[in-house]
């Protein structure tokens, strides 16, 4: 039967919130909602929030298992070493230790209201796990080479890998890969060589694209100079490519010079993105991800979060790993944004954490706002009675032990 449930706030996020609204699920799926008197009899949640499912449009599954082994850094670079030593090693346990950390972090993850995620993979690791926890996903399988011999080559055996991997694991089948979808792309302009970013567009299929950029200052200057810190790394690994020229420019156009950026794009982090190269984004119809608990425990600075927003490019958000944050919780995200953007409407906030999040992973017809159609789990959040402004309150700290997914059939309390 139907399932009809009030609460105090609806929060549809393509229309201001609902006082006294009410909501009907059935299979899965969104049938209706409204304000007032409900079409039959309906479960009272009281003074309770219900808003679409939050999209997590950017993080690293498979390094969950680094949680709390890489310090806080003063530089992006000096982070990236101390990520590279940790990973070198690996955990006591292997794979399975990998693969049971990753576990407790989508678990994590769905248990702060996240119903779909932009997972980064290096591995092809994370597709079975989420598809065992049904959380939805778009995987960016992602590749790293500044002096490749055979960039097509690369991007031919990335997609030969999924395309396995989905033959292999039944695809579209409730046992294998259903609610998972898969996009080949680039790690950062100081890892990747401008012939490869233009081999994966070239490659790309329907998925969106997506690119680490402008995370730190020592990226910008060495697209500038060729020099700095991140050329040093390179050499270091015996990467550096000695034909390589710096191109004296911002990094989105030097990625667009390459061809990279199709309408949609991800664009993730943008730290040092001058306003200028926000609204070339907002031409190039991009959408820029931002992780700001991230970008300042790595040493990358605070993201200009507000600039972001004025500029009119899309704006979606992401945790980043575990290997960078405490919680892949994207209220405690929202609430980091809020301290440091006070100027951005709680309004606004939120449509990031659900409608453009959803827009940024191709998957706007089935999450992302609160209408008839849509699918399942939504999220409930208790707030503290006489709340009065309950937009407010969700982008400024909610409590885990608040949140509950409402999955059919009230519900399934996941919280911690």
């Amino acid at each position: 039967m139907p399932q009809l449930l009030r609460a105090h706030w609806l929060l549809p996020i393509d229309q201001p919130p609902i006082d006294n609204g009410w909501i009907q699920l059935h299979e899965g799926r969104i049938v209706g909602l409204g304000r007032g008197r409900a079409p039959g009899p309906a479960e009272d949640l009281g003074d309770t929030a219900l808003l679409p499912g939050l999209v997590n449009a950017h993080t690293h599954l498979e390094l969950s298992w680094m949680a709390g082994r890489v310090p806080r850094a003063a530089s992006m670079v000096d982070w990236i070493r101390a990520l590279m030593r940790e990973r070198s090693s690996g955990p006591p346990g292997g794979d399975e230790a990998i693969a049971r950390s990753a576990m407790r972090a989508i678990e994590q993850a769905q248990a702060s209201g996240t119903v779909l995620v932009g997972d980064v993979s290096n591995s092809l690791m994370t597709p079975r796990l989420l598809a065992a926890m049904a959380l939805d996903a778009l995987i960016f399988h992602e590749l790293l080479a500044f002096n490749p011999a055979d960039p097509d080559a690369l991007v031919r055996q990335a997609w030969a890998r999924i395309d396995e991997l989905r033959q292999n694991l039944g695809a579209g089948t409730r046992s294998g890969l259903r609610g998972i979808e898969f996009s080949v792309v680039p790690h950062a302009p100081y890892s990747v060589a401008p012939q490869l970013f233009s081999a994966i567009a070239a490659a790309r299929r329907r998925t969106p694209l997506s690119v680490h950029l402008a995370e730190s200052a020592e990226e910008i200057e060495f697209l500038r100079t060729g020099g700095g810190a991140f050329r040093a790394l390179l050499q270091d690994l015996g990467a550096w490519n000695r034909a390589w020229q710096p191109p004296q420019t911002d990094p989105v156009r030097y990625i667009e010079s390459a061809g990279y950026f199709t309408p949609g794009s991800l664009v993730v982090h943008g730290v040092h993105l001058d306003i200028g190269a926000l609204e070339r984004l907002r031409e190039l119809d991009a959408v820029v991800v931002t992780c700001p608990r991230s970008n300042e425990w790595v040493g990358g600075g605070l993201p200009p979060v507000s600039h972001f927003y004025a500029s009119g490019v899309r704006v979606a958000i992401g945790t980043d790993s575990l290997a960078s944050v405490e919680s892949l919780s994207v209220f405690d995200e929202l609430a980091a944004i809020r301290r440091i953007a006070p100027e951005v409407s709680a309004a606004s906030l939120l449509e990031s954490a659900t409608r453009i999040g959803a827009e940024a992973l191709g998957r706007a017809a089935d999450f992302g706002t609160l209408a008839a159609g849509k699918r399942l789990p939504i999220v409930a959040v208790a707030a503290p009675s006489g709340t009065r402004d309950v937009e407010e309150y969700l982008v400024s700290g909610v409590p885990p032990e608040s949140v509950t997914v409402v999955s059919g059939q009230w519900s399934m309390t996941i919280g911690h």
